[in-house]
């Protein structure tokens, strides 16, 4: 099966040009212009349209298994590609948690021939499977996470020899969620102190404080020096921990930061609107932080943006501040966001390619994807420019079936989305066949 793609605004590497693309089968064959359409199927005109490679997601929470009243692989993947996520990798808090290699195998299993977007599974540190994370094989996981903090699922590695032997021992990417569980324990009781169980949502950041992520933060990175670990430190929510990073290009760094969508969208003043709908952990924080974050994303300290989507049922989130869970479900719209902080000037598309597509890409070492390039698998986002978006409950592909987002209009529409060279979302509607492949990895 052969597509062409013409007259695209194509966008890639550092420029925008305009071109077509021809693919063939699964992969890119050919990027120019005026290619002919000699033995093609399909033509695609795309004129006044961006063609974007489809972002890499470095972080979802898909809750298969063990939670999947509120996600599963098939919905939460019909979400992403629906909003031109074309790659994802899943956390191990799932239930079991993901800490051995057969609960890792198992989510692979469960993943193939089900997953809308292409797919890959980190293994979860805990203070007791030191002896799993040295057997891990290379093709294994993308990466092995660690939650220095306590969050919503009760997987935590804060011992300090389990994290000594963790930076020790594994050679591949260590994603950290850093908040500092003391810090956090003592704000609490603070609260709850003044509260009682009616702690307001706006203590949130308080509670889950810029101290605890530094601290968290600061710890992982002098572990990740002293072992010369390759850590990468997942959604940064504070302007005090952007201190700690350099920018640069991905390539070569040995500590590199991601930040989520929700953390450059919202502040601390959306919490009076918002309430348990916008608590995650880490916490969204001020809107001094959130400026920060933008201008870190933009320059280079922060090298990757993710949705890190985490869908819970609307039940489960409207309830008193200490009961609510954590976590916002943001795949379906996360690259829109994006694209409207671009039009708001806060970086221009090159480099808002280059933090959603290239660099987790680079930062992974994912095979042939994250670029326009011949060669490369066809995994591409078509998007409008001239026709807006409005959220609305309606139009979730989301199992959760709500949004933060709710009544935002977008001035950027998903067209089409692409994954191994098949159409799978028509702007409308995500098609039924699951043709996600498990990602595959360079390593060194």
């Amino acid at each position: 099966m052969k597509s062409l793609i013409r007259n695209a605004r194509i966008v890639t590497d550092g420029r925008i040009q305009e071109g077509d693309v021809l693919i063939d089968g699964e992969r890119i064959a050919r990027v120019g212009g005026a290619l002919g359409s000699e033995g093609v199927n399909r033509e695609i005109d795309a004129h006044g349209r961006l063609l974007l490679p489809g972002m890499i997601d470095d972080q979802v929470h898909f809750r298969e298994p063990g939670m999947t009243h509120k996600g599963n692989l098939i919905t939460e993947s019909a979400a992403a590609v629906a909003g031109g996520v074309t790659s994802f990798m899943d956390l191990p808090n799932t239930v079991p948690h993901a800490t051995d290699r057969a609960a890792l195998a198992d989510k692979y299993d469960r993943a193939s021939g089900r997953a809308r977007a292409n797919y890959a599974f980190y293994l979860g540190a805990d203070n007791d499977n030191t002896e799993e994370i040295k057997a891990l094989a290379p093709d294994e996981a993308c990466g092995v996470m660690a939650f220095m903090g306590p969050s919503t699922s009760g997987m935590v590695i804060d011992d300090p020899a389990a994290l000594e032997a963790l930076f020790a021992h594994y050679g591949g990417v260590i994603a950290t969620h850093c908040e500092h569980g003391p810090t956090i324990q003592q704000h609490e009781a603070h609260f709850v102190q003044r509260y009682g169980e009616d702690i307001p949502f706006d203590a949130h950041p308080l509670i889950r404080s810029a101290q605890a992520c530094y601290k968290a933060t600061e710890q992982a990175m002098a572990l990740a020096r002293s072992h010369g670990s390759r850590l990468h430190v997942l959604h940064l929510s504070t302007a005090r921990e952007l201190d700690l990073f350099a920018a640069g290009p991905v390539e070569g760094k040995q500590i590199t930061a991601e930040v989520c969508v929700h953390h450059l969208w919202f502040s601390d003043q959306d919490y009076e609107a918002q309430g348990a709908r916008i608590k995650c952990n880490p916490a969204i924080k001020t809107e001094a932080d959130r400026s920060a974050l933008r201008a870190a994303l933009a320059d280079g300290r922060i090298d990757i943006v993710a949705t890190g989507h985490a869908p819970h049922t609307l039940e489960e989130k409207i309830q008193p501040y200490r009961k609510a869970a954590a976590g916002l479900p943001m795949a379906q719209h996360a690259l829109l966001v994006i694209l409207e902080l671009v039009r708001e000037g806060v970086m221009d598309l090159p480099t808002a390619v280059a933090r959603a597509s290239h660099a987790p890409a680079a930062r992974f070492g994912i095979v042939d994807r994250g670029h326009i390039r011949e060669g490369a698998f066809a995994d591409l986002v078509l998007v409008n420019p001239d026709h807006h978006t409005d959220v609305c409950a309606d139009h979730l592909v989301y199992k959760c079936g709500w949004s933060p987002l709710e009544g935002t209009s977008f001035s950027h529409h998903i067209d089409a989305t692409f994954v191994n060279g098949i159409q799978v979302w028509d702007g409308r509607d995500v098609a039924e066949r699951a043709v996600g492949q498990r990602l595959q990895f360079h390593r060194a």
